[in-house]
């Protein structure tokens, strides 16, 4: 990885990593959850939910419970689903107001079809690419999420997942798995060009494709990036979904360098 840092995922499974001192950070480090609220934010505005009214949401990864806090200002209610246990039982204490489930999304969301408005993930979809075990298969763990996600929404609704992916690869193996299971969409990236703020959303439509939102951008960013998939192949042999660029300035995913 180009900047240098090892990412949380090369350690080992998220319930180990996401210990009691790792759950303490996200109820006590003022940064940590000044960052997760404004993620929760953009991915909430990405929704593109109806003005004023109540949703019923899925939060993906939902740890401690801050960006469900960030939720239940907003006045919707949600379900958090998070594989580490210290990270509820932060969320228990916190008393925060969403119900709670331990799970791991690699093995399916479970609930019934057409269940939720919506649903946002922070910072969680990139686990899904490490194989902690001889068992563990990255793509059909993808694909068991995505359809099961796609299966418990709402048909026309949609799905922000915020990630980090570690290199262009990484990103296709997460997009074409989407695609699979039904999803049309792209990747929307914010702030492109800095290398502090830049942030992947990965915007899933459940219903016909439409319009990506737009990039946010610094007076430092020329354009934003934008970049969309569909569920059209690339020719007959079965090659991974296009993916077509739509604004000039495009991310250059076959450089490592962009995805820190």
């Amino acid at each position: 990885m180009a900047c240098g840092r090892k990412r949380p995922e090369h350690g080992g499974p998220p319930e180990l990593y996401y210990d009691k001192n790792e759950a303490q950070k996200y109820v006590r480090n003022s940064r940590m959850i000044d960052v997760q609220t404004k993620m929760t934010g953009r991915a909430l505005e990405l929704l593109c939910l109806p003005e004023g009214q109540p949703c019923y949401l899925l939060d993906i990864g939902c740890g401690s419970g801050l960006s469900g806090d960030y939720l239940s200002d907003e006045g919707h209610y949600w379900v958090g689903i998070d594989i580490s246990p210290a990270m509820l039982d932060a969320a228990l204490d916190r008393e925060t107001e969403g119900d709670l489930l331990l799970g791991d999304m690699g093995q399916g969301i479970p609930f019934k079809p057409g269940t939720f408005d919506g649903c946002i993930s922070i910072s969680a979809v990139q686990w899904l690419c490490n194989a902690n075990k001889k068992s563990d298969i990255p793509a059909k763990r993808l694909y068991c999420f995505f359809s099961s996600l796609y299966s418990v929404l709402v048909r026309g609704a949609r799905a922000v997942l915020q990630l980090y992916p570690e290199n262009s690869e990484q990103l296709e193996l997460i997009t074409v798995q989407a695609t699979k299971a039904g999803f049309t969409g792209g990747v929307v990236v914010d702030f492109p060009n800095s290398a502090k703020a830049k942030k992947f959303y990965l915007c899933l439509f459940s219903g016909p494709a439409t319009f990506l939102p737009k990039a946010l951008t610094e007076a430092t960013d020329e354009e934003a990036t934008e970049s969309a998939f569909t569920r059209e192949r690339g020719c007959a042999c079965g090659s991974a979904p296009s993916i077509q660029h739509r604004l000039p300035l495009v991310l250059t995913l076959g450089s490592t360098d962009d995805m820190c």
